[in-house]
């Protein structure tokens, strides 16, 4: 498998390229590390290739909050501006600049 370097960083807002969802990067995996079963629930035709990064979204839609995992070639940067409503945002990240979210620093008990 060739690894590469990943197109998206952690912080970034992205949408995805087909589904009518948006979401900010919070963890990347360099190629795909979910199971089998959840790779194979995706139709055939539809389905991405594993040799790519695939990143952890905090995502929404009209309707919903949700965590997505998704593969490289099905984000696009989005361009909106517009903040992510997940309500795990303002756990992990601070403000939002340019379409990316400042990292916080890991909290010490």
């Amino acid at each position: 498998m060739i690894h590469r370097e990943a197109q998206f960083d952690i912080g970034q807002v992205v949408r995805h390229r087909f589904h009518p969802f948006r979401g900010v990067i919070f963890d990347i995996d360099p190629t795909f590390s979910n199971t089998e079963e959840w790779w194979l629930s995706i139709p055939e035709d539809k389905r991405p290739r594993k040799d790519q990064p695939y990143y952890h979204l905090l995502a929404e839609n009209e309707t919903n909050h949700y965590v997505a995992y998704v593969s490289e070639q099905n984000l696009v940067a989005d361009e909106s501006g517009d903040p992510i409503r997940h309500p795990a945002v303002a756990e992990l990240f601070g403000e939002l600049r340019a379409g990316v979210y400042d990292a916080l620093q890991p909290r010490h008990h």
